[in-house]
């Protein structure tokens, strides 16, 4: 029984998406739940699987094209059925003497036992190839010419594989020129509209990361026994403190909606991941009712999926202020880019020692630059600056946390 395979109903937000990579050739048997092709939306990557065991048996749309909600993406034959008609050997006497298996549809094409061989070994589909001996039989030759020609740097192996371009330049230097993916496509939208509409303005100051990383060292072994492995780490800290500025400056935790301004009485937290596939940012939902501990593991949960590209478009829906946290790859310090309609952003750096004065006299500190980018528009430089210093007072006495004060 053929039916089709259809692209999931994509959210509200998400009018279309792309056919990123199929992992399945048409006629390969496949088991149920196998993954057949990944969409790319606007923000995440969505997996189609197999709905029962059977064989692909078409596709029609390829890698690159563009698909809406419910759209047929291929053709499938459920059961074993489907095999044998896509896929299932059949004999076919060579006329040497001997029988060996083929796909069914390719009776006419007569295989030698050395082709057939080869064709086993390398995986290889043979109605692609073409047949140069008697009759159109397929002989060890053509064989190893499609193999050859596979190995071309001008052979498609699969038509699902992404269209690139690769040119050799009058200095004869080489240049590859490859389709952006949809999502670093939205994302550097995103980044430039943020910087045409908001009146974008940083703030900076720096933080002594002396007291929060002797929290970690000394509880750092019990905090992970009492927390299931959940490891304390810094941006838990930075969570924590920007919440209770938050509270003190709610226009820092507004966002503007065209001439509204919605004022939120929640704490919903975005954190900038990186991941292969471009920048996202995972939010912390009620992030106020969540301990560190609770903090540092749905953190690492987003990390893991964001690797993985499996990440709900829900949990990348919304947020009220965004922290990035640059220092982990070494950045001293940036100007983080507004993530609209929020108001503002967080920015954290490298840990560095500095000499600083310290009651009269010189002592060596990790210190670490604080950024905060704002939208002038809705927040003063008075608010920013006293929020900044608000969080470097937090981190700098994190027994304020706890008392809140």
């Amino acid at each position: 029984m053929t039916t089709e395979i259809k692209a999931p109903q994509l959210p509200e937000s998400v009018p279309d998406g792309t056919i990123a990579t199929w992992y399945k050739n048409v006629g390969e048997q496949v088991s149920r739940d196998d993954l057949l092709v990944d969409i790319e939306t606007d923000k995440v990557v969505i997996e189609v699987v197999a709905p029962e065991d059977g064989v692909l048996a078409d596709i029609l749309k390829v890698s690159g094209e563009t698909i809406t909600s419910n759209e047929a993406i291929a053709k499938f034959e459920v059961g074993t059925e489907g095999a044998d008609s896509a896929g299932a050997p059949v004999q076919v006497d060579t006329g040497l003497n001997e029988i060996v298996s083929a796909p069914k549809g390719v009776e006419s094409a007569a295989l030698s036992p050395a082709a057939r061989k080869l064709i086993d070994e390398n995986n290889l589909a043979v109605n692609e190839i073409s047949g140069t001996g008697k009759d159109g039989r397929i002989t060890k030759e053509d064989v190893l010419n499609h193999i050859s020609a596979q190995s071309s740097p001008a052979f498609k192996p699969i038509e699902n594989e992404p269209a690139q371009q690769v040119s050799i330049s009058s200095e004869g230097r080489i240049e590859e020129r490859v389709p952006m993916s949809r999502l670093r496509a939205r994302v550097a939208e995103r980044l430039l509209t943020a910087t045409q509409t908001t009146a974008m303005l940083t703030t900076f100051n720096e933080v002594n990361m002396q007291p929060v990383m002797d929290i970690r060292a000394r509880y750092k072994d019990e905090f992970e026994k009492a927390h299931d492995g959940v490891r304390l780490g810094f941006m838990s800290f930075f969570v924590r403190a920007s919440i209770e500025a938050l509270k003190r400056f709610p226009a820092v935790n507004a966002s503007i909606d065209g001439n509204d301004v919605v004022y939120h009485g929640y704490q919903d937290i975005g954190v900038a991941v990186s991941s292969p596939r471009g920048l996202v940012v995972p939010v912390l939902r009620n992030a106020d009712n969540m301990g560190l501990a609770g903090i540092e593991k749905e953190i690492r949960s987003f990390g893991e999926k964001a690797r993985d590209g499996k990440l709900a478009i829900e949990e990348m829906t919304g947020g009220t202020f965004t922290i990035s946290n640059g220092g982990v790859f070494g950045s001293l310090l940036s100007t983080p880019i507004l993530n609209p309609p929020q108001t503002a952003i967080l920015g954290m750096h490298k840990i560095q020692d500095r000499a600083m004065a310290v009651s009269g006299e010189v002592r060596v500190l990790p210190m670490m630059y604080l950024a905060l980018s704002y939208d002038h528009r809705m927040i003063d430089g008075k608010e920013a600056v006293q929020f900044l210093v608000t969080v470097k007072d937090l981190l700098e006495d994190p027994t304020r946390l706890i008392l809140e004060i």
